[in-house]
C-alpha cells in the first residue's frame, strides 16, 4: 500500500522555462544557442545541483566552454528569477494528497540560487512534510545514495512510496531501489498512474 508521494519539482511541480529564460534577453539565436551549449545543456549545469561548487566557479566552468559568450553567460546568469514557473496544480494536489493522509515529500535536483532567486515558484514547500533537495546533501539523481538517503531520513519503505520524475533515468533508478515510480509528462497521466496503484 502506498503511503508516501514523493515529487520531483522541476518539470512537474514547476516549469523549468530556461529556454523561455534566455530568449527573453533578445540575444541573436546564434548567441542564444551558444548560450544554451554553454549552460543549462553542458554538464556543468549538474555540478551547480550538486552544490559542491562555489557560484565563482561554476560561473568561471560556464564561460570555459565558450569564452566568446562571457558577457551574455554574465549577464543572464546575474539572476535567474523566472526561469522557475509554479504549475498552477501544484499546492492543490499537494493539499488533497495530504487530506488525504499521505505524505508528501520531495525529492529534486535543485541549486542553492534557484531555491533563493525562484522562492515565489516553490511556494508550495512549506505545505510537504520534508524531502531532500539535491544542493543541500552534495548528491544528484540517479545516483542510488540520494535515494537511501532519503528512504534513511524518513524513514520509509521504499515499496510504499512512489516517486514521480519528469526524467526516466531517474525514475528507473528509484524503481531498481524498490520504490513504485511513475515518469511524469502531465498531471493528468500522473493522477491516473496514481490511481492504478491505488493513491485516489
Amino acid at each position: 500500500m502506498i503511503k508516501t508521494v514523493i515529487f520531483d519539482i522541476g518539470n512537474v511541480l514547476t516549469g523549468f522555462h530556461w529556454r523561455e529564460f534566455f530568449k527573453g534577453f533578445g540575444y541573436p539565436e546564434e548567441i542564444y544557442e551558444r548560450l544554451c551549449s554553454a549552460t543549462v545543456e553542458s554538464g556543468v549545469w549538474h555540478e551547480l545541483d550538486r552544490g559542491a561548487l562555489s557560484e565563482e566557479e561554476l560561473m568561471d566552468r560556464f564561460i570555459e566552454n565558450d569564452p566568446g559568450i562571457e558577457k551574455e553567460i554574465r549577464e543572464s546568469l546575474k539572476n535567474i528569477h523566472g526561469m522557475l514557473v509554479r504549475y498552477d496544480y501544484a499546492i492543490p494536489w499537494i493539499t488533497e494528497l495530504k487530506e488525504k493522509h499521505y505524505r508528501v515529500l520531495v525529492l529534486s535536483n535543485f541549486s542553492r540560487r534557484a531555491g533563493k532567486e525562484c522562492a515565489d515558484a516553490l511556494d508550495f514547500l512549506p505545505l510537504v512534510d520534508g524531502g531532500i533537495l539535491s544542493y543541500q546533501e552534495k548528491l544528484i539523481k540517479p545516483d542510488p545514495a540520494i535515494y537511501r538517503l532519503l528512504l534513511d531520513r524518513y524513514h520509509l519503505e521504499a515499496e510504499e512510496c512512489v516517486f514521480l520524475d519528469d526524467t526516466e533515468e531517474n525514475v528507473a533508478a528509484a524503481v531498481k531501489l524498490g520504490f513504485h515510480g511513475i515518469h511524469f509528462k502531465s498531471y493528468e497521466q500522473a493522477v491516473e498512474e496514481l490511481r492504478e496503484l491505488g493513491v485516489e
